[in-house]
């Protein structure tokens, strides 16, 4: 045997991190399960099955896979930009220049922490709640974190004069990122453009501000402020096309940014970081002739479903739902559960919780220990046919939950179990 004592060989910051949890480790999807927690898109993938007349031939050229993929991604490029070339916030244009496409936006939220901050010595700013996987990167990375939690009132927004003061304080110059999620996860609220505009605009903050706007295209038209990054220097607008586009299988993102800064990214990431059928795909997928009017057309629907969700919601007539507690911008909802008092109740939404997945094959996201969130289920937005059964297993839940029927004796440990959850 020889020395090896893994203990004190890995990097402690290494050894403290707990591996990725969802709630589907919790309750496995037989088939059956209707699955509204990971903010997917219910109605599928931007694409369409080409008629026998089409022109459209087949979408990946799987001869070719014996090939190296394209490093440069320059096709796709051109076609994010042209997506978001929409001169609402500049005169400017986006080029190819100012993109790095990764996998998921996770590879550009680990990439900026790399470029930017030093291990054992930099931090970022983070607002809870927001997602985890911004903590998670920096914890891997061994940076610092620094939290101005939202505003719970009137609708999870910035604490600006904290924020600015927190740029200002001696120590600023270890704070390098700024990351905002907006529309936020889990919250669903997009965050001002003129916040972002002071803090951009601070005059001695040496950093950069990263706004993730994965549910941007749920959000009204013209939303996105990926343009903003050829008025900015500082400026990174992440999207991904998991959400509205529905191709979270092929895990590809985009970070909007200053071409100095895409240079940066660039010469960090893997040569063909990128595979294949997975550009193959996302070209599709964003092409105006081809996969983009699927996409407009999934998106419409789950608005619609959106929609009907808050009506029923918010409606009284399920009892036990309490108010929104986030945005109407995304495609899911942050929705209070209220106990027997009509309070917004952990153990309550925690049991609706499980009862929802166990009993009625229904799987929501427990949200209950985030700040500002307690009571909270975050609830994705399905189908037509998801939505009605989801309704119609809350009400009979709720009936179950709050007729008297109490928890198991280890509720508080079910109940951290889940809050660890990121996402």
């Amino acid at each position: 045997m020889g020395a090896f004592n893994l203990e004190t060989c890995a990097r402690p910051n290494i050894l403290a991190l707990e591996p990725y949890r969802c709630a589907r480790d919790d309750y496995k999807d037989d088939g059956t399960n209707i699955l509204l927690d990971a903010n997917e898109n219910a109605y599928g993938p931007s694409l369409h099955k080409p008629s026998s007349n089409s022109n459209d031939g087949p979408i990946v050229d799987f001869l070719g896979l014996h090939r190296y993929p394209d490093p440069y991604q320059t096709d796709l490029k051109q076609l994010l930009c042209n997506l978001r070339n929409t001169k609402k916030h500049t005169t400017k244009t986006l080029t190819p220049d100012h993109l790095f496409v990764g996998v998921g936006s996770d590879e550009a939220i680990d990439a900026l922490l790399r470029a930017f901050c030093r291990p054992g010595k930099d931090r970022i700013l983070v607002c809870p709640p927001t997602y985890g996987m911004y903590s998670v990167s920096a914890a891997i990375n061994d940076v610092g974190l620094l939290k101005i939690p939202l505003l719970p009132a009137p609708n999870f927004q910035l604490d600006l004069p904290a924020i600015l003061s927190a740029l200002s304080a001696p120590d600023a110059d270890t704070i390098k990122l700024l990351y905002l999620c907006t529309p936020g996860n889990p919250t669903g609220s997009s965050l001002s453009k003129s916040d972002f505009a002071q803090i951009l605009a601070h005059p001695t903050w040496n950093g950069v501000v990263v706004l993730d706007e994965a549910y941007i295209d749920f959000a009204p038209e013209g939303s996105s402020l990926a343009e903003w990054v050829t008025e900015f220097p500082n400026l990174v607008v992440m999207q991904t096309l998991s959400k509205a586009f529905g191709m979270a299988g092929i895990r590809l993102g985009a970070a909007f940014t200053s071409p100095p800064i895409a240079r940066l990214l660039n010469a960090m990431k893997a040569p063909y970081n990128i595979p294949s059928p997975t550009s193959a795909l996302a070209q599709y997928a964003v092409d105006p002739k081809r996969g983009l009017p699927v996409m407009q057309e999934n998106r419409a629907k789950i608005v619609a479903q959106r929609e009907r969700l808050i009506q029923e919601l918010g409606s009284g007539r399920i009892q036990g739902v309490g108010r929104l507690r986030g945005g109407k911008d995304s495609n899911f909802l942050l929705y209070e559960i209220l106990n027997r008092e009509g309070k917004p109740d952990n153990v309550t939404a925690l049991a609706v919780y499980e009862r929802l997945a166990e009993n009625k094959g229904v799987v929501v996201r427990f949200r209950g220990k985030e700040h500002g969130c307690t009571g909270c289920l975050r609830i994705t937005v399905g189908t037509e046919e998801e939505v009605t059964r989801f309704l119609e297993a809350l009400e009979r839940t709720l009936k179950e939950v709050r007729g008297g029927i109490q928890p198991d004796a280890d509720e508080e440990r079910k109940e951290e179990e889940a809050s660890a959850v990121v996402g």
